[in-house]
């Protein structure tokens, strides 16, 4: 049996290494800080997991932040799990996101092992 895979996108980061903790929970862990690469993955790779922040960037055009990319590609596989990593304040541009694409769990921040851990317990 293959181990499951896990897709960690790091654009800003602000909270801790959780390498470790997905590994206990048995998955095979990629990580990668370029949403450029990331899709490239994606394209190429079938993840069961993908971490991902939400950045809101203002000054994007056609979209609210590189989420909504990585969410475009990962699309393709209706058995993703997504959880999302937010900044409270950016709540309410996160919701346009939510009428789009359901989640499957969203951390807001400060991210903690304790909140990693219960919402990779659910999944």
């Amino acid at each position: 049996m293959s181990k499951k895979l896990l897709l960690a996108v790091i654009e800003l980061g602000g909270y801790p290494d959780f390498r470790s903790l997905y590994k206990q929970f048995g998955y095979e862990v990629v990580i990668e800080s370029s949403v450029r690469k990331a899709l490239s993955l994606l394209k190429k790779k079938k993840f069961d997991v993908i971490v991902a922040e939400f950045n809101y960037q203002h000054t994007f055009r056609d979209r609210l932040s590189s989420l909504e990319s990585i969410i475009a590609v990962a699309q393709t596989n209706t058995q993703i799990q997504f959880i999302v990593l937010f900044e409270s304040e950016f709540d309410n541009h996160l919701e346009k996101l939510r009428g789009q694409f359901q989640f499957t769990a969203e951390i807001a921040f400060p991210v903690t092992e304790v909140k990693m851990r219960e919402v990779l317990e659910s999944l």
